[in-house]
């Protein structure tokens, strides 16, 4: 019977609305990329909500919605507004959200870009080191260095 339901979720109209909507996964998104600027572990963010780092996983993936209050907790633990886990959503991604797509919008699947840069690990840990040096104009000089760097190379292919 559990393959029966597992082959009937996707032809369910509510589907796409409700398991991993883009707009979950961008907010997770948000989420992850914050709690790791700030260098805070999974672990570290469920322990101030009182859920397990398991939850978070679930969270910042956008497999479990975040209700409005958890979200408002999320935002005073990390220091931003709430508005920041909406801030930079596609078009795209807007328009996947319930009420448009009831009204026949977008029904692809949300793919996860690992081209991304904004996602990438990398980036989340080289804005992290960046913002440890504590002189501006170090600071400075190194971003000249790596835009002079980044424009001297040729393109990759």
């Amino acid at each position: 019977m559990a393959q029966t339901k597992a082959k009937r979720r996707p032809d369910d109209p509510n589907y796409q609305i409700t398991n991993n909507n883009p707009i979950d996964v961008h907010v997770g998104r948000r989420v992850r990329l914050r709690r790791t600027l700030l260098g805070m572990s999974q672990e570290q963010l469920g322990e101030a909500l009182n859920i397990t780092f398991q939850q978070v996983q679930k969270y910042e993936r956008g497999s479990n919605r975040i209700s409005a209050s958890r979200l408002w907790d999320i935002a005073q633990i990390v220091d931003v507004p709430v508005s920041f886990f909406f801030d930079d959503m596609s078009d795209d991604t807007m328009a996947h959200s319930p009420r448009r797509m009831k009204a026949g919008g977008p029904r692809d699947d949300y793919e996860e870009s690992p081209s991304d840069p904004m996602a990438r690990r990398e980036t989340l840990e080289l804005v992290r080191a960046y913002y440890s040096i504590k002189t501006p104009a170090l600071r400075k000089r190194i971003t000249e260095m790596v835009k002079s760097v980044a424009t001297a190379l040729p393109e990759a292919t």
